[in-house]
């Protein structure tokens, strides 16, 4: 009901329930709705979430492999090599006297014949004065026993003198031409003496230091004056153990002369390899029962010197040729207790873990002697996370990645 500005009382338009009860405050039915459906749908959404999703297998672990193909490997052998001269003269002198004069320079190159050394020749000199003196004595000593023996024997016949005396004149002649042969035989000695004193070289080669000086009283129980050697070609002496002989023998039909053709590489300290080749020169005679291996000489051409006795250089050669070997990388290979094994995935990509035998090392590769066979694929990269039964996902192996062995 309104009061009009005049005072008249207007029947006014009725409240709508939910108004009027909302003003009483009660709730509403649209409130009683909107409860209701919250009741039923929130249940519902949580019993939803509570239900466990499906869980993804998680993809199979990569591994890199090799799929394996027969090859013929050269296989190498290295040893510890000596250099030493062809042949190494140690001068000596060979009369007692001192040393006049140096004739060669040190280090230098020398050919036979040439003087190193020069001894003070006059006391030989002298020696040979003498015996040339006594010679000629002997020799007139000589004419007179002669010419008795010529004036007695006449006189004997006649018996004008005892043969008692011809036959003393005769012995005195054989004896004073026996004197003639020594002092011809002393002679020659002293000029060989005297040729002595010009101590020089017995071969061409390299002349090292003067281990006596200009002064020095020399003989020949004295040292060694120098040491002259043959480099040009140089020998190499290398031990090789009775295993690599046996090989080698094995591999090459005995009596063969295969060895002859042996070619030799020479490695020296810094890595370098010398540019000529070398040939095998000969083994000795027998294996050192000290140390089990034979020792072989190879020889070196050396034109310009570059090669000297007292060098060391490792000695590599090839022995043999493996035909259809199978090489895997060492990274590939597993010991366990002696037991050398790999990774070996099959044609559905499931692991295999398979025990091989190794034989020789090339490079960074094992040859298998036996466990495998061509086609076969070896895990290299990724070995730690692979057992048998394992379903990996492979790749080709790649030779240059960073990956860490095995891992």
């Amino acid at each position: 009901m309104m009061k009009t500005q005049r005072g008249a009382i207007v029947q006014g338009t009725p409240k709508r329930p939910a108004i009027a009860a909302r003003q009483q405050g009660y709730p509403s039915l649209t409130g009683f709705r909107l409860l209701t459906i919250s009741c039923l749908v929130l249940p519902a959404l949580f019993a939803a979430g509570c239900k466990k999703k499906p869980v993804m297998p998680p993809p199979p672990p990569e591994a890199q492999v090799i799929t394996l193909a027969p090859t013929n490997v050269p296989i190498f052998e290295e040893w510890i090599g000596t250099l030493d001269g062809f042949v190494n003269a140690q001068i000596h002198a060979q009369v007692t006297g001192y040393l006049l004069t140096q004739n060669y320079a040190e280090g230098s190159a020398v050919k036979k014949g040439d003087l190193l050394f020069q001894i003070d020749p006059r006391p030989f000199q002298a020696a040979l004065g003498q015996a040339q003196a006594k010679l000629a004595q002997d020799k007139a000593q000589a004419g007179k026993t002669e010419q008795d023996v010529k004036r007695y024997t006449p006189l004997a016949k006649e018996q004008a003198i005892s043969q008692e005396q011809l036959d003393d004149a005769v012995q005195a002649n054989l004896a004073a031409n026996a004197q003639i042969k020594a002092d011809e035989a002393a002679i020659e000695s002293a000029q060989l003496n005297l040729g002595f004193t010009k101590i020089t070289s017995p071969i061409d080669g390299l002349a090292g230091v003067a281990l006596a000086q200009v002064g020095d009283l020399v003989g020949q129980s004295g040292s060694v004056l120098t040491t002259v050697s043959t480099i040009n070609p140089i020998k190499d002496y290398f031990q090789v153990s009775e295993q690599s002989y046996l090989k080698f023998w094995r591999h090459h039909a005995a009596g063969s002369g295969a060895e002859t053709n042996l070619e030799l590489e020479l490695i020296f300290a810094d890595g370098s390899v010398y540019p000529e080749k070398g040939k095998f020169f000969f083994a000795d005679r027998g294996v050192n029962p000290n140390t089990g291996t034979l020792q072989i000489a190879g020889l070196f051409p050396n034109p310009n010197f570059i090669l000297r006795p007292g060098q060391y250089g490792r000695v590599r050669a090839q022995m043999y040729t493996v035909t259809n070997a199978l090489l895997v990388p060492q990274r590939a290979v597993t010991e366990l207790q002696g037991t050398f094994q790999v990774a070996v995935v099959d044609g559905t990509n499931v692991v295999k873990i398979q025990s091989v035998n190794v034989g020789g090392q090339i490079g960074a590769d094992w040859i298998i002697e036996s466990g495998l066979k061509p086609g076969d694929r070896v895990v290299v990269e990724g070995t730690q996370k692979v057992k048998t039964g394992t379903v990996v996902n492979p790749q080709p192996f790649e030779a240059s990645t960073n990956s860490v062995p095995g891992s």
